[in-house]
């Protein structure tokens, strides 16, 4: 009888602890009738209960500690840290495409003499590239006004020397009115405007011209 009178008290802990959240929670929804069944069931209904194997007491603690679970998860969800990750802090940097940096490419590209006007080179408008750049050996295109290549000029002369103007000047000459072109795989002079898909031989690009 002690182990009856022990599973009583237990049964009482409980559904005081139980019974009351569900006679607030129905009380507050307007239905009294179902919120008193859990304060006036009998002795008799308590071991009816105890005994029913269908409510053991292991399931109301898996009950609440699966709530438990619940309500952690959620935390973590919505925990500043959590949030920090999906929207970092700092000042955010919008990335614009390609497309919409800003300048614009010659097309076709044109290199001239020194009375060539310098700027984007169209069709139409046939100015003189001062934005190329070498794909081969990925250097700046360097001119030179009212100047031409020296014969002498090669490409271990200009691979030791470039970009360095004042030592490349020893291969170059003056010459009024043409422009000397050098990178450090090529070089090129030129007194009219000149195509350079006409010039195979160079590899040079127009690298954009800031508006």
């Amino acid at each position: 009888m002690d182990d009856d009178d022990d599973l009583d008290e237990l049964l009482d802990e409980v559904e005081k602890k139980f019974c009351r959240n569900v006679t607030v929670a129905s009380t507050a929804r307007g239905e009294p009738r179902e919120a008193g069944k859990c304060g006036k069931e009998t002795d008799g209904q308590k071991k009816h209960n105890a005994t029913n194997p269908g409510e053991p007491i292991s399931s109301i603690t898996e009950d609440i500690d699966a709530l438990l679970e619940e309500l952690l998860e959620e935390d973590n969800i919505d925990s500043p840290q959590s949030k920090s990750d999906q929207f970092p802090k700092g000042p955010q940097v919008e990335k614009k495409p390609s497309s919409q940096s800003g300048g614009r490419k010659c097309c076709p590209v044109f290199v001239g003499g020194s009375s060539v006007a310098n700027g984007v080179g169209t069709a139409t408008s046939k100015r003189s590239c001062d934005q190329l750049r070498c794909i081969s050996c990925d250097f700046r295109v360097l001119m030179f006004d009212d100047c031409e290549w020296d014969p002498s000029c090669d490409y271990l002369f200009l691979r030791n020397n470039m970009p360095d103007r004042q030592k490349l000047r020893a291969r170059l000459k003056k010459r009024r009115g043409f422009r000397a072109y050098g990178c450090q795989c090529s070089w090129f002079s030129s007194s009219e405007p000149t195509d350079l898909r006409d010039q195979a031989q160079l590899r040079w690009v127009c690298g954009k011209h800031q508006d």
